[in-house]
């Protein structure tokens, strides 16, 4: 698919690809692909997701592992999109993280926005820059590497 005929990936079209099932989705849509390089998308966090029961009663804050997690499967579909013939074949397994920082809280109500940015990309390995945000300032960053396997 050519850049021009882009439109985006909706939660159908993410699941088609993603092994990941609810509750454990962290993305809803795909807005920007570039194949083997970058991809934004985004998750909107509401009150009804089931972590804010016990993260915190009284003051619901995303888990910061779960910005991670919805980073992570950003980056997946950047990887199954550029090798398609991994979709349904391959997992995509979390190799490590690096320079984690957590910025500032996410709540309900908030759209939780992904960028990830390959850095390097070696046969099965990828390792990705990653930065989440909310109203365009930074909530999470880190450097992620995963593999296929």
């Amino acid at each position: 698919m050519s850049e021009q005929e882009w439109q985006g990936l909706d939660i159908k079209q993410i699941l088609e690809k993603l092994p990941h099932r609810y509750p454990f989705v962290m993305v809803d849509r795909i807005s920007e692909l570039v194949l083997g390089e970058r991809i934004r998308g985004y998750k909107n966090v509401t009150i009804n997701e089931n972590f804010f029961q016990g993260h915190f009663p009284g003051e619901p804050v995303m888990p910061g592992v779960l910005i991670l997690e919805g980073m992570a499967q950003a980056g997946a579909l950047l990887a199954y999109l550029t090798e398609s013939e991994s979709i349904g074949q391959k997992l995509v397994y979390f190799a490590g993280l690096d320079g984690v920082k957590f910025r500032r809280r996410v709540v309900p109500g908030d759209q939780l926005h992904y960028e990830l940015t390959v850095l390097k990309r070696k046969s099965r390995f990828w390792i990705m820059e990653g930065k989440a945000y909310v109203d365009g300032a930074l909530a999470t960053e880190a450097q992620l590497m995963a593999t296929f396997a």
